[in-house]
């Protein structure tokens, strides 16, 4: 038996023997039989999915014996000669090696005349997308008032690098790549043919790995039966060709689900140390996690869907019952995300690892909602999420309690108001202002202050409080409050007196009140305070939208009232240097200065252009 090239030995010869490609072969099998043919013809797609072999067969229906025929009789002489390459009058041209403008030219020349042997000359032009552009203008003439005893057909894998003006002039038939059903019938019928016992998975997995190809796919069955064995095995197959197992992958499923960092990085290494294809085998583990995924999702129905064994898909069902959808969903979609980064990085085996270990940390990974609240609350504490409750409502604000007794007079807050929950430097200095913000933020959410975090201060304002704070109502027991009570009026904020009245002095207070991640590009300002108005200059009109939202200037309203009182106007503005003028409004001014007019009426010169400068 030679396996030396089983591409060449079962190259198809006639339209019924080729896989796939259905439509293609049915229009040119009929255009043979009608005697219907174009000047010219494009056949796109992938490599090895039978482009240059389809264009052969149809240069033999056309120039048979018994033509007009849907499909060549491979007996007569003509047929024979051009499977042989020796037809005087079809010719194959690698236009790698062959696309000149030289070459175009002498092509040009020999199609004006007639057939020698043959009924049509045919012109096969492999990789046509490596002729130049000035071959193609050569040949544009040609294309367009073709002589009708000759056509052209050109392959190719990129079809993007053709000039329209060619494509328009050529019927253009894209080539699919097969799937993987027909890849294994096909290959199976090369086996029965070499008398050669197979197992199903060995084939399918040779199917899968050709992606598409019949060249690829056939190149990889050679190589394998190359081992000489009486029954081609799919362990053989993994081998030879370095493919992982399913071994390998359900090792890895558990190492994720049990979270196991130090087994996954054994996975990686017994991957790096067989000498697996890590590009194969990022694409078996994302089937993984989609077979994992379907079957999670439609339980059995889905099975005929995977094409998987009895064996694999029992496995795979437990697997699917074993992780959470949404834990599956993610790491598929890892997968396939990282697909393109790993093989382009330049340590994609690292950058593999990274994955796995991702997908292994998955749960620890802190979520989007966390971030959010960390950077609403500006950096303070936030509960993990095993702490968090599984409502999705905040806690409700505590009951107003009354003032310590030794708290001073003069900063008692009115009956019914709670006192403040933070030290932070407006209390310090004795304000009350943003007591009553404080006190009516949800349990869940409000940064945790000295007092609450077991310090001194806290024990201390604690055993102050006495038996009253037992009989305060529990606030994770209470239902959840969508509104805060009505009755209860806020006081006007105290100006805080001790510190400068300034735009530094104030961004200070923002920063040591921990209100910074609410007011997003405020640091970015210039502020002024003069007249009652705090104005906040900003660098162009996109700075000023960003400060301008209705979130952000109610914070600053709120921190300037704390700051400066709440007699203060805060007001947003532009810098003027930041507004750039339309070149139509630069060229009226420029036309209504009265120096420039004298300029052009003494001179006579006229504007050319008004530009803006360089340096604004």
């Amino acid at each position: 038996m030679s396996t030396s090239n089983l591409t060449a030995k079962y190259r198809p010869q006639t339209f019924t023997d080729v896989a796939g490609q259905q439509a293609v072969k049915t229009i040119l099998s009929r255009a043979a039989q009608q005697d219907k043919i174009a000047p010219a013809y494009l056949f796109s797609g992938t490599r090895g999915v039978g482009k240059t072999t389809i264009a052969r067969i149809f240069a033999k229906a056309l120039n048979c014996v018994n033509a007009p025929t849907a499909e060549p009789c491979n007996v007569c002489e003509n047929c024979r000669q051009i499977t042989a390459g020796i037809g005087v009058d079809v010719v194959e041209i690698d236009a790698a090696s062959h696309g000149k403008v030289d070459d175009a030219r002498r092509l040009k020349e020999d199609i004006g005349y007639a057939p020698i042997e043959f009924r049509y000359k045919v012109f096969i032009i492999d990789e046509a997308h490596m002729l130049t552009t000035q071959a193609f203008n050569a040949l544009l003439k040609t294309l367009e008032e073709p002589p009708s005893h000759a056509t052209f057909i050109m392959a190719t894998t990129e079809t993007h690098k053709f000039p329209a003006t060619i494509i328009s002039r050529c019927q253009h038939y894209a080539f699919k790549m097969l799937s993987t059903s027909e890849l294994t019938a096909h290959l199976a019928n090369i086996l029965q043919m070499e008398n050669v016992e197979f197992e199903s998975g060995a084939i399918d997995l040779i199917a899968k790995r050709g992606a598409g190809s019949v060249r690829d796919s056939m190149s990889l069955l050679g190589q394998v039966l190359a081992l000489g064995s009486e029954k081609l095995l799919e362990a053989d197959v993994r081998s030879i060709l370095g493919l992982a197992g399913k071994d390998v992958f359900f090792t890895l499923m558990q190492a994720i689900h049990s979270r196991d960092l130090v087994s996954v990085g054994e996975v990686v290494k017994q991957v790096l140390d067989r000498g697996l294809d890590l590009g194969f085998f990022i694409r078996e583990l994302s089937s993984c996690w989609r077979n994992m995924f379907l079957l999670g999702q439609s339980g059995e129905r889905a099975i005929p869907l995977l094409d998987l064994s009895t064996e694999e898909a029992k496995e795979f069902m437990h697997w699917a019952q074993t992780f959470d959808r949404s834990f599956v969903h993610a790491c598929w979609q890892m997968t396939v995300d990282g697909q393109r980064k790993i093989m382009s990085s330049l340590e994609p085996a690292m950058a593999l690892e990274l994955l796995l270990l991702n997908m292994a940390s998955l749960s620890d990974l802190i979520s989007m909602e966390r971030a959010s609240a960390l950077a609403n609350a500006g950096g303070a504490a936030i509960p993990a999420p095993a702490q968090t409750s599984a409502s999705a409502a905040p806690a409700p604000p505590p009951t107003p309690r009354p003032a310590p007794a030794s708290m001073p007079q003069n900063s008692a807050p009115p009956s019914g108001e709670a006192p403040p929950w933070q030290n932070g430097p407006a209390h310090q200095n004795g304000m009350q202002s943003g007591s009553m913000q404080t006190s009516m933020i949800p349990a869940s959410n409000r940064p945790m202050g000295r007092s609450e975090s077991g310090s001194p201060a806290g024990n201390k304002a604690t055993s102050e409080m006495g038996s009253e704070d037992s009989s305060l109502p529990d606030a994770s027991k209470s239902e959840p409050t969508q509104e805060f009570n009505a009755s209860v009026v806020e006081p006007a904020p105290t100006p805080a007196m001790n510190g400068p009245r300034d735009f530094e002095g104030f961004m200070k207070y923002v920063v040591d009140s921990g209100a910074n991640g609410t007011v997003a590009g405020l640091n970015k300002c210039k502020g002024l305070l003069a007249d009652g108005k705090f104005v906040l200059t900003c660098a162009n009109p996109f700075h000023k939208n960003q400060i301008s939202t209705r979130d952000t200037l109610a914070a600053i309203n709120r921190l300037s009232a704390e700051y400066f009182g709440s007699d203060i106007e805060v007001e947003v503005i532009i810098n003027s240097k930041g507004i750039r003028k339309s070149r139509q409004q630069l060229r009226a001014e420029v036309e209504a200065n009265p120096d420039v007019m004298r300029v052009i009426e003494a001179f006579g010169a006229y504007i050319i252009a008004v530009d803006p400068r360089r340096d604004v």
